[in-house]
């Protein structure tokens, strides 16, 4: 079983991340993870701090020569724009006034620096992680941006050709007309001080049939991706499949051919009684405009009880093709927690022989 820690703030030292259960003898490539917090850091409508954070990181214990121990594995990302922050006027939309209240406190950044997504970074390395290891499965992941403000694709794209055209994109948008417009609505956005929000996709191809389960809430795959999903700062909304108005239209009919059984649709999702039914995994997520703006927004100085202004703090315009890369992250964390509860084994190499036997008998 994994389980995951994160500690650490936004403008602290560095950002720690512990993740335990992962099975030894699993090669891992640094390289896997920088590309990871590249993808994170590089769309548009990052804030500047994006060009200072180079997401420069260690990994402190649990891989000697490139492999995994069983041991768990602690990673250490330096920030480098470090600082102490002291206002006491919450900022609307974020967890500046819940947090105050509920901890005491009267200047914010004790909270921001904590609830700032800034923590997605140390996850998206733990999920670099789990990727590396699912992989070995055949499970791959990919997100592409589906709507920015007003503007939606109209076209569903298949897996392959996402992972080819996504990183033409400055937004992970592979529909080119729509990137334009989707483009020009960032920058008008940013131009005013203002930020839009949107949806992302999110793929995971070659998950075997059976992980999850139908007997207790807390083990459906569903429930699993809706907490973890709902977890990312600023996502708002959780979609798994397509809801069409008629059952009769909403199944996916099931038929055998070529010493298969196969699927004539995936408007599940691939998910079926909290299950997985080896098809794609199909998720969107709802993420809404960073609340962080540059122009005036009424608060309340918790001092001394007046109407203030905010602070006008660095913020993203947009950030719904990053928390893609963060859900498909977080998303393998949970199917690396699942899989391992599905199969065991304490090396890659038992966990691999545990698979193949259950795919032998699933033929």
């Amino acid at each position: 079983m994994i389980r995951y820690f994160t500690a650490g703030e936004s403008h602290g030292k560095s950002l720690i991340g512990i993740i335990e259960g992962m099975v030894a003898g699993l090669e891992i490539k640094e390289e896997r993870i920088e590309e990871e917090l590249k993808l994170r850091r590089i769309p548009l409508g990052r804030s500047r701090r994006m060009e200072i954070e180079k997401e420069e990181f260690e990994i402190i214990s649990g891989i000697r020569n490139g492999k995994t121990t069983g041991a768990p594995i602690a990673i250490r990302i330096f920030n480098k724009d470090v600082k102490e922050m002291v206002d006491f006027v919450p900022r609307p939309g974020h967890a500046d006034l819940a947090g105050c209240l509920k901890y005491n406190f009267k200047n914010i950044h004790l909270i921001a620096e904590r609830a700032s997504a800034r923590e997605t970074a140390i996850r998206v390395a733990i999920g670099a992680i789990c990727k590396i290891f699912l992989s070995h499965f055949g499970i791959d992941f990919v997100s592409h941006t589906v709507k920015i403000g007003d503007i939606e694709c109209k076209k569903d794209y298949e897996f392959d050709f996402i992972k080819r055209n996504r990183l033409l994109s400055p937004i992970f948008c592979v529909e080119k007309e729509r990137e334009t417009l989707m483009v020009k609505i960032i920058k008008e956005a940013e131009s005013r001080g203002d930020t839009v929000g949107g949806e992302s996709e999110i793929i995971v191809r070659g998950l075997p049939p059976g992980i999850g389960s139908h007997v207790h809430y807390d083990r459906r795959l569903d429930f699993k991706i809706g907490g973890a999903l709902f977890s990312i700062p600023g996502v708002k909304g959780v979609e798994i499949g397509k809801i069409l108005p008629f059952g009769s239209l909403n199944n996916d009919p099931i038929y055998f051919e070529d010493g298969r059984i196969k699927r004539r649709s995936n408007n599940s999702g691939g998910i079926e009684g909290g299950i997985s039914n080896g098809e794609n995994i199909l998720v969107r997520i709802k993420v809404k405009p960073p609340p962080t703006l540059r122009m005036e927004i009424c608060s309340v100085n918790l001092i001394d009880k007046r109407n203030s202004i905010p602070p006008k703090l660095r913020g993203d315009t947009c950030v719904v093709p990053s928390a893609g890369i963060v859900a498909e992250n977080v998303l393998a964390i949970e199917i690396a927690n699942l899989f391992l509860e599905k199969f065991g084994g304490d090396s890659i190499e038992e966990t691999t022989k545990n698979w193949i036997s259950y795919m032998e008998s699933i033929k």
